[in-house]
């Protein structure tokens, strides 16, 4: 019998904390060892309790979440999962070391909070195994200085190649440090991030800022392009499709797959279909073993692929069960995963 997941809640709503008490509670895999009502409160209790998991409101008064993981961490690296609103500060939270987010519900609506109550569930418990990264002190990422593209500096092939990117539960920042690495002119590239609606185009806009690349949330026809890199809507599928001797994307309300929508399998397994070895696949950090199978086809289909190993991973689940059933060519950290992409398109 697996022992209970301690979980610490920090919310300022008495009625929020009661509904998150209660429902948590109802979890025999979870114990509710105590709450705050705001950071002042929860810097006292924290290292007293040690909790395996701390649940963070991220708009507080007096000290936001964001400050408060910058300055909790540091000196107790516990996993913090964010209760946000659709609010773009969860990103700088995610960037200081928070592990995942879950968007706050419609209490009013019975699905809205059952939904939200089963995701954050799930969520305590892939947090509970998670590796905490706490970033060094470093000035706040500077915006891309985007210059406009000239000749490709790449083959012929190398800038027809797809390069498709999936992750999960601390992938937000791998992919922004895999991106940021990438000159302007790189092959056009597809990402699926495990993400809830709204919050895709929130971080689309944020690698904007940040990389050389052009970012944008993808929608249905748009072009797979040299410069240009397109991320899967929340709670949609994205699919690559080609037609005549153009890549583009179609994004569709479909089942999940392997749990989730969007789903790298789904990506994966069109970008084999379609693109077969004029492709690269990359599979990062998270949770489960959505991605595996489609990484296994793209490598079947003469792909090269990309596993982030366990030591950079915040959770080594996707891209271990990649590694063990043979669909991963290279497996390397997240720091060397551009140089070894670029390694390769300059071989094509």
């Amino acid at each position: 019998m697996m022992n209970k997941i301690r979980v610490f809640i920090v919310d300022d709503s008495l009625l929020f904390r009661k509904v998150l008490i209660d429902n948590l509670s109802k979890n025999p895999n979870i114990e509710v060892i105590g709450y705050a009502v705001d950071a002042f409160d929860a810097e006292r209790k924290i290292p007293a309790l040690k909790p395996d998991v701390v649940t963070l409101d991220v708009e507080m008064p007096r000290v936001n979440g964001i400050e408060f993981v910058k300055k909790l961490l540091p000196k107790y690296p516990v996993p913090v999962i964010l209760v946000s609103s659709l609010n773009l500060n969860v990103f700088e939270a995610l960037s200081a070391g928070a592990v995942d987010f879950v968007r706050k519900p419609d209490m009013s609506s019975s699905n809205s909070a059952g939904t939200f109550l089963n995701t954050l569930i799930s969520k305590i418990f892939i947090a509970s195994r998670a590796v905490i990264k706490v970033p060094a002190a470093s000035p706040a990422p500077k915006e891309a200085v985007r210059v406009p593209m000239g000749k490709a500096a790449f083959s012929l092939n190398a800038s027809n190649t797809i390069i498709a990117i999936g992750a999960s539960t601390g992938g937000t920042e791998a992919t922004l440090q895999v991106l940021k690495e990438l000159p302007a002119d790189t092959p056009g590239i597809v990402v699926t991030q495990h993400m809830p609606e709204g919050f895709t185009k929130m971080y689309a806009d944020r690698l904007n800022r940040l990389c050389a690349m052009s970012v944008k949330e993808a929608k249905s026809g748009d072009a797979i392009e040299r410069g240009q890199v397109l991320i899967a809507p929340g709670d949609l599928q994205m699919k690559v499709v080609k037609t005549g001797s153009r890549y583009t994307v179609n994004c569709y309300s479909g089942e999940k797959v392997s749990g989730h929508r969007p789903s790298v399998d789904v990506l994966f397994q069109s970008v084999a279909d379609t693109a077969g070895a004029s492709s690269v696949g990359i599979i990062m950090t998270g949770m489960g073993r959505d991605g595996a199978s489609g990484l296994l086809s793209m490598r079947k289909k003469g792909a090269f692929t990309i596993g982030q190993d366990a030591e950079s991973c915040v959770v080594y689940g996707m891209p271990m069960v990649a590694y063990n059933i043979g669909a991963v060519t290279r497996q390397v950290s997240c720091s060397g995963i551009a140089g070894v992409l670029m390694k390769h398109l300059s071989s094509l």
